[in-house]
């Protein structure tokens, strides 16, 4: 699903126009990147945190020459699934009973 899709679907769900979604959207996903960018957390309760984590430097390869490189320590952006997300993307589907066939 890509963010045409995505604002299409909760538009469908929330009677919202299109064009009200997308800028909810917008305004969401800049203050979740202000917000991690500060190196703070945005924590959606059911659905998972959004947060910065340091990153060691540490020592890499070369692909192309096998020869050691240096990767400098970073801060990068990082989430969390939740545990009714982690449920939800575990549940197995219910199985279908056959159904029985009568006596003729």
């Amino acid at each position: 699903m890509n963010k045409k899709e995505l604002v299409a679907a909760v538009a469908a769900k929330t009677e919202m126009t299109q064009v009200s979604v997308e800028k909810a959207l917008k305004a969401i996903i800049e203050a979740t990147v202000a917000e991690v960018a500060k190196k703070g957390k945005v924590q959606l309760i059911g659905f998972g945190t959004f947060e910065a984590r340091e990153r060691a430097a540490r020592t890499g390869k070369n692909p192309q020459n096998g020869k050691p490189i240096k990767i400098a320590a970073a801060t990068v952006p990082a989430f969390k699934a939740g545990k009714a997300f982690k449920e939800a993307v575990n549940a197995k589907p219910a199985k279908k009973k056959a159904a029985k066939k009568g006596k003729k």
